[in-house]
C-alpha cells in the first residue's frame, strides 16, 4: 500500500490498487506511465486518497485506487446536491418572492393592513432585485402601507450558519432562511479617518449600495481576535481590531438575521419609491388569507445551479437542496443534516449508491463521507439521466507546473472541493476518441486538518503548499488516464 495511506488502523482495510482489463492502449504503452501507486505515493500528502475511474458507456470501474474509502467531498458534493435539485423541483422551477397585503388596497393606494414580505427561499435574490420588487409595488398600486411591515422567511428553515465549526466571520458560512438577500452577506468596508476609521455597512449590489443598521461594526484598540461577533436581538453585532485596518479596505461578512437585513433593504427601495415602510418586524407564520401585491421571480433552476457549481456558492447549494428535500418529502426539513439525509436516501434509492453520508448539501462539514467508486457510479448514472453534466464547469487538463495544455485533446467537466488540507476532483473526461470516462478523487489529511487552531483555519500554516500538491495529483491522473484509455 501506498506510503500515502499509511495513516493509522482506520484505513488498514482500505483496498490496494485495483486495475481491471479493458480495451486500452499496449501494454509497452502503459509501462511507460506512472501507476496509480506511484502517483499517489509520489505526491506526498500524507492522510489518505481515494480514486476511480469508469467507462460511462458500461458503467465498469476501469481500476481505483482505495475506490471503496469514503473521505469528505468538500464542494464535490455540490455536483448530486445540483442533481438532486434538478430532479425534485424540475428544470423549469423558479423561486418566488413576494409582497403580500392583510387587507385590500384601496383605489387611491392605501392599504389599512400589514404589509409582508414573503421569501419563497431563492438564493439568487439581491438588492436589484428588491429594486425591481419596489418599483412593481409601486406599479401595482400601492402608495401607503399603515400597517406593519413585516418579513417572512419560513419557506425554509432557519438556521444560524452552514458549519459551527467555521470562524464566526467567514462570508461563505451565514445564516440560512426562506428569505435570504445577497448570499446573506453586508458588506462591510473602512477607510482612515485621522486617527480614527470611517466604517460602512451596506447591502450593495451591481446598482444600489443600501446602507443598513441591523448589522453594526465597532472598531477596538486590541491586537486579537481580528473580529467579534454578538447578537443583540436583532442586530448582529461585530468588532474588529483596529490594528488589522491598515488604511483601508473591505470584506463580505455573514448575516445572522436574513429576513430582517432583506426587509431593511426592501425598505430603502420602497421609500425610494415613495412609500415609507415601518421597520421590518419578524412574522412567524403567514395568515391564511392574503392578497398579493406583487412578486419577483429567480432565473430557471438550471440557471441557478450552473452559476452554484461555478462559483461554488455554499448558501446555494444549501438552499437549493433544502427546497429539494423538501418537495421530495413533502415537509421542510427541521435542520441541514436532515435534508442531507433525505439526500442520502435518494443517493441509495435512485442512484443505488453504497457509500453516501452526507451532512449538508455544500460539502462544508467535513463530517460529510462518500468514496471515489461510489461517486464515479453516481456520474455514470446521472450521465444516463442527462441531468448533470451539461451544467458542470468545463476545467482544463494540466501539466506538471499546473500549467494548461493548449492542444490537450480532451474535455473535462467537473467539479473541484477544497477544505484545509481536503480536496477532491470527480466528473467526466471525454477523450478524443470520444470515449466518455467519469472520474472521482478524493484527498485528505484530517489528522492535520484536526490540529488547526481557530486562530489558523481560514490560512492554516501549509495548506496552500498541501492544495496544490492535491490537485498536481488530480491533473496527473487526468494525464494518466488520458494516456492509457484515450486512442494510440
Amino acid at each position: 500500500m501506498a506510503a500515502g495511506l499509511a495513516a493509522g488502523p482506520s484505513l488498514a482495510a482500505a483496498p490496494e490498487t485495483s486495475l481491471r482489463p479493458l480495451a486500452r492502449a499496449p501494454d509497452f504503452l502503459v509501462k511507460t506511465v506512472p501507476s496509480l501507486q506511484e502517483l499517489v505515493a509520489g505526491a506526498r500528502l500524507g492522510g489518505a486518497t481515494s480514486v476511480a475511474v469508469a467507462h460511462v458507456a458500461s458503467d465498469q470501474i476501469l481500476e481505483d485506487y482505495a475506490g471503496t474509502l469514503s473521505l469528505p467531498p468538500a464542494s464535490v458534493a455540490k455536483a448530486l446536491t445540483a442533481a438532486y435539485a434538478l430532479e425534485a423541483l424540475g428544470p423549469e422551477h423558479r423561486f418566488v418572492t413576494r409582497l403580500l397585503a392583510t387587507a385590500e388596497v384601496s383605489p387611491d393606494g392605501i392599504l389599512d393592513g400589514d404589509l409582508i414580505l414573503a421569501g419563497g427561499g431563492d438564493p439568487t435574490l439581491d438588492t436589484d432585485r428588491m429594486a425591481e420588487l419596489a418599483a412593481a409595488m409601486k406599479a401595482a398600486g400601492l402608495r401607503e402601507v399603515r400597517g406593519r411591515f413585516l418579513v417572512w422567511g419560513g419557506a425554509l428553515p432557519r438556521l444560524d450558519g452552514i458549519d459551527a465549526l467555521q470562524p464566526d466571520h467567514v462570508g461563505y458560512n451565514p445564516a440560512i432562511s426562506g428569505l435570504n438577500l445577497n448570499f446573506n452577506r453586508v458588506h462591510f468596508e473602512w477607510r482612515r479617518a485621522g486617527a480614527d476609521y470611517s466604517i460602512t455597512m451596506d447591502g450593495r449590489s451591481a446598482r444600489y449600495r443600501p446602507e443598513v443598521s441591523m448589522a453594526r461594526m465597532v472598531v477596538v484598540a486590541r491586537r486579537a481576535p481580528i473580529y467579534t461577533y454578538r447578537d443583540t436581538g436583532g442586530r448582529d453585532d461585530w468588532t474588529v481590531a483596529k490594528s488589522a485596518l491598515g488604511n483601508g479596505g473591505a470584506r463580505w461578512l455573514p448575516v445572522r438575521q436574513p429576513e430582517l437585513y432583506a426587509g431593511e433593504v426592501f425598505q430603502t427601495m420602497a421609500g425610494a419609491q415613495g412609500t415609507r415602510l415601518k421597520a421590518p418586524e419578524l412574522l412567524e407564520t403567514l395568515p391564511e388569507s392574503t392578497i398579493e401585491v406583487a412578486r419577483v421571480e429567480s432565473e430557471d433552476l438550471p440557471g441557478i445551479l450552473e452559476d452554484m457549481l461555478r462559483y461554488s456558492t455554499n448558501i446555494t447549494a444549501e438552499i437549493v437542496g433544502l427546497a429539494a428535500s423538501a418537495a421530495r418529502t413533502g415537509a421542510v426539513p427541521e435542520s441541514l443534516a436532515a435534508s442531507a439525509e433525505a439526500m442520502n436516501s435518494w443517493g441509495r434509492e435512485v442512484l443505488e449508491l453504497e457509500r453516501i453520508a452526507f451532512v449538508d448539501h455544500s460539502g462544508l462539514g467535513d463530517a460529510s463521507r462518500i468514496s471515489a467508486v461510489d461517486m464515479v457510479h453516481a456520474l455514470v448514472r446521472l450521465r444516463a439521466r442527462g441531468t448533470l453534466k451539461p451544467i458542470l464547469k468545463e476545467i482544463p487538463l494540466e501539466d506538471e507546473t499546473r500549467t494548461p495544455l493548449p492542444d490537450a485533446g480532451v474535455e473535462i467537466r467537473a467539479k473541484t472541493g477544497t477544505l484545509n488540507f481536503v480536496s477532491g476532483l470527480a466528473g467526466f473526461q471525454t477523450l478524443p476518441d470520444g470515449t466518455e470516462l467519469a472520474f472521482a478523487i478524493f484527498s485528505a489529511d484530517l489528522g492535520r486538518r484536526a490540529a488547526l487552531s481557530e486562530a489558523e483555519r481560514e490560512r492554516p500554516p501549509g495548506g496552500r503548499t498541501w492544495n496544490g500538491g492535491a490537485k498536481r495529483l488530480q491533473h496527473a491522473l487526468l494525464r494518466r488516464w488520458r494516456a492509457v484509455y484515450g486512442p494510440v
